[in-house]
């Protein structure tokens, strides 16, 4: 009888979100170890990342997606798009934050309302509250991501369903409406777009992370003495990141 062999892998196609960042280092330092080059494309935000792994669950386009998160993660798995696998690194990880043996945590944040801090620093106070946004005070002066396309959008929707409950989360998005909010497709054009210090524009008040003001001062080009913006606590909501192996991947 012939004996089927299959040989290992030289390439593996890496799918993510488009605000996915790692050095070229990591990857050659990977190659180096695995003899397997890492081929990284990316696809819009996290809910445009899961829309397309269902799409092509049957003939998937990559091997391995990193990016979904705990908001967008049920509608993954429902679907059945990864198979099992149990990292030998979990030892090291949060019972809490293993949620199924198809998906391994990789990070976690907490996405909140952030804030320009030079333009609420003569006059007008920063907002301190989800009250506040809808305050016409604040009018005109917030952008969020759209809950259908964006993983933090869908965050903060599940952060005023959590204050307002079931009942009044879409009277209080009613009152943000009213009041002048701007709903863009994701993060990078919310944060590099709309918001007046990632890129210029003229919001403000934006839907980000927690860790957006060290990363201001992380990143900067010349490093400033105090972040340029800042954190709303209210409102908060805890995000989890997970990668997987698609199913019916090469």
């Amino acid at each position: 009888d012939a004996t089927e062999t299959t040989e290992a892998p030289t390439e593996v196609t890496l799918v993510t979100h488009d605000s996915f960042y790692v050095s070229e280092t990591v990857f050659e330092a990977f190659t180096a170890e695995t003899g397997v080059t890492v081929n990284h494309v990316t696809v819009g935000d996290a809910g445009t990342l899961v829309n397309q792994a269902i799409l092509t669950k049957d003939a998937p386009t990559a091997d391995v997606l990193f990016g979904v998160d705990n908001t967008f993660l049920s509608r993954a798995l429902d679907e059945d798009v990864f198979v099992a696998y149990e990292s030998p690194a979990l030892d090291g990880v949060d019972d809490a934050l293993l949620v199924d043996n198809r998906v391994t945590p990789v990070d976690f944040g907490d996405v909140c309302i952030n804030y320009d801090v030079a333009f609420f620093s003569d006059g007008l106070a920063p907002p301190t509250s989800l009250d506040d946004l809808a305050d016409p005070a604040y009018a005109d002066l917030t952008v969020v991501e759209n809950p259908a396309s964006s993983s933090p959008g869908l965050a903060f929707l599940l952060a005023t369903i959590d204050a307002y409950g079931e009942d009044g989360f879409e009277a209080y998005w009613q009152s943000l409406v009213e009041n002048g909010v701007r709903a863009v497709s994701g993060w990078e054009e919310a944060y590099y777009g709309e918001f007046t210090v990632g890129g210029g524009g003229d919001r403000p008040i934006v839907v980000s992370y927690a860790s957006s003001p060290p990363a201001e001062v992380i990143f900067a080009e010349e490093t400033p003495e105090t972040a340029p913006t800042a954190v709303m606590t209210d409102g908060c909501f805890r995000q989890v990141e997970y990668a997987g192996i698609l199913k019916d991947s090469e």
